[in-house]
């Protein structure tokens, strides 16, 4: 059986964009998750859910993997990138859009 650690790895790595947050893309459940959601969805860029409220294993697992305390977390290729403000701060200065670009992952 897989861990909850390798399942981690799995989704970092084969997604071009996985962010582990509070609720879904659709329905965020908290405000840093939402913003972050809004960022990507504005960005036009395809990503990866993972509600870490539907399994309290994840949620704490997440927070080891990325040696991270907070939620909601983005993996952009496998890199963690950041929280809500990080996430936030390289949007506004557009080296999150720099970033994509790089990856081979394009904005609108």
């Amino acid at each position: 059986m897989e861990s909850v650690h390798d399942l981690i790895k799995n989704d970092v790595t084969t997604n071009q964009i996985v962010l582990y947050m509070k609720g879904t893309n659709q329905m965020p459940q908290c405000g840093f998750s939402a913003v972050v959601v809004q960022i990507l969805n504005t960005l036009g860029v395809p990503f990866k859910d993972v509600n870490v409220l539907e399994d309290i294993e994840v949620r704490q697992a997440i927070k080891d993997y990325s040696n991270w305390p907070t939620i909601p977390q983005l993996y952009v290729m496998g890199e963690f990138i950041g929280g809500c403000d990080i996430v936030r701060e390289m949007y506004q200065s557009g080296e999150l859009q720099e970033l994509l670009k790089e990856k081979g992952i394009f904005s609108k």
